[in-house]
């Protein structure tokens, strides 16, 4: 918590005191107040530094932009961390490192919307199951990133299947988990090192069975309705903890020698999300569920960025579009438990086809790895079924759609000028079952070079083991 003194809030004070005085009464506010009390809401603030860079142009290369867009045989100007030039008759005469796209594609880099690299790490053994804090229903107070092993192999892996961006999330025991963070998918030997610079964090809570199996027998909830319950009072409660902070503020503004409230790490999260800092991604299969997790959105006013593992998104697609609500869906993966039974292989199709903000992520150390693949299955999934949905428009449901959901839209998820330079170039269609990621590059820096195993970053936690960076 930091105090700072408000030198104008102050000087309007005195003023009002000296009004008051002047009146002939006797001033209230001639006691001397204490420095205002602010919470610092970034204690833990990036250390991401971009690799080393050089001007790069990627020549005559086919293009899927992130947005929708496709374009052949094009040139891509990479420089100082930006695309700073898109076209065909970009001048190249000052460009060191060309590199020929001929028969290649190039997208922006993938965004993995729901990964738990880090704090379910690999090798996956209990001493690294660091992603749920089941000890109450309501954890809003926990930080992923407090739980994330940066040493993970996992992370490289993801790379070299052309993921620059991912957000790790806390797991879906609780009602309300905690918090995300959003993450640049290079090497750090902190978390610090690694986070995605101004992101906003997010706010992991969870519809369902997983809560009542859980906390069932442990006081509750133990039903879909105690869920209900527990998310109504959270919400209030945080509620009533903003007012108490903005109570605070209007009364040392007044010149009250006021006290702040006590702070409350729980609250403080919700109350994020509540002053529209923190976006909530919530895990719910089911599309009542979804339904009745929209109607407590509106009880509370705030604002839900996207349901994960949507697996009935297509029965309230509309709604979706609607309420400008995201869905994290995978292409053929449910059945696993009952709410997750009604799954389609047209579910991601259909809700791109009802305008609403479609998305593919993985929940998986394994199908991160490719990504591109389950989107293709999504896609072809969608046109057998007579859904007309074009190769560069699915491709938003790796990037754009995924920047979107997480706040970062304005910096990556799409070839553009002045984007950040994350950008994957394939050795075909990306939705081809043999494209292989071939040069990832984040922020303009060559993360990536599926030719070059000797520059493959390697974790500390590899060194010297037989599967050391996959190099046999």
């Amino acid at each position: 918590m930091k105090k700072v003194n408000k030198a104008l809030l102050t000087s309007v004070s005195l003023l009002s005191a000296a009004i008051v005085a002047g009146c002939g009464e006797q001033a209230t506010t001639d006691k001397k107040q204490a420095a205002f009390v602010e919470i610092n809401k970034d204690p833990f603030p990036s250390t991401y530094q971009p690799l080393p860079t050089e001007t790069t142009l990627i020549s005559n290369v086919n293009m899927y932009d992130g947005v929708g867009g496709m374009a052949q045989g094009v040139s891509v100007l990479l420089d100082n961390g930006k695309i700073v030039a898109i076209g065909d008759d970009i001048d190249a005469s000052s460009v060191s490192n060309i590199i020929d796209g001929t028969d290649k594609w190039l997208t922006p880099g993938i965004i993995d919307v729901h990964s738990h690299l880090g704090v379910y790490a690999t090798p996956d053994a209990g001493s690294h199951a660091d992603g749920n804090e089941m000890t109450k229903p309501v954890t809003a107070a926990v930080w992923a990133e407090h739980s994330i092993w940066p040493q993970d192999p996992g992370f490289r892996r993801a790379l070299a299947g052309g993921v620059t961006t991912l957000q790790i999330l806390p797991g879906s025991a609780n009602l309300v988990g905690g918090r995300s963070v959003t993450i640049k998918n290079l090497p750090g030997r902190v978390i610090q090192d690694m986070k995605f610079p101004d992101a906003p964090y997010g706010l992991k809570m969870a519809c369902g069975e997983n809560p009542k199996r859980v906390y069932g027998q442990k006081g509750g909830p133990m039903t879909r309705m105690g869920n209900v319950a527990g998310y109504r009072q959270a919400w209030s409660d945080a509620q009533d903890y903003k007012r108490a902070w903005e109570k605070y503020q209007a009364d040392y503004e007044a010149g009250k020698d006021a006290k702040p409230p006590k702070r409350d790490l729980n609250k403080e999260t919700l109350m994020g999300v509540l002053d529209g800092e923190i976006l909530v991604h919530m895990h719910c299969y089911r599309a009542d569920d979804m339904g009745t997790m929209i109607d407590v959105m509106k009880e509370f006013d705030y604002q839900i960025a996207s349901f994960q593992h949507a697996v009935e998104a297509y029965k309230i697609a509309d709604k979706l579009a609607e309420n400008n609500i995201c869905s994290a869906m995978w292409a053929d993966w449910w059945g696993f438990k009952m709410e997750a039974y009604d799954g389609i292989r047209e579910n991601v199709p259909m809700v791109e086809a009802a305008n609403a903000c479609a998305i593919v992520h993985s929940d998986s150390d394994i199908g991160i790895q490719r990504l591109n693949q389950e989107a293709a299955k999504a896609l072809s999934d969608g046109q057998r079924a007579g859904i007309d949905i074009s190769k560069a428009q699915a491709w938003t449901w790796l990037t754009s759609n995924a920047a979107k959901s997480l706040g970062i839209f304005e910096q990556t998820g799409s070839l553009q000028v002045g984007k950040n330079a994350d950008v994957v170039l394939w050795t075909a269609e990306p939705f081809s079952t043999y494209a292989q990621a071939e040069m990832v590059f984040i922020d303009g820096g060559l993360a990536y070079d599926r030719n070059k195993p000797e520059q493959w970053a390697i974790s500390d936690y590899e060194l010297g083991q037989i599967g050391e960076g996959d190099r046999k």
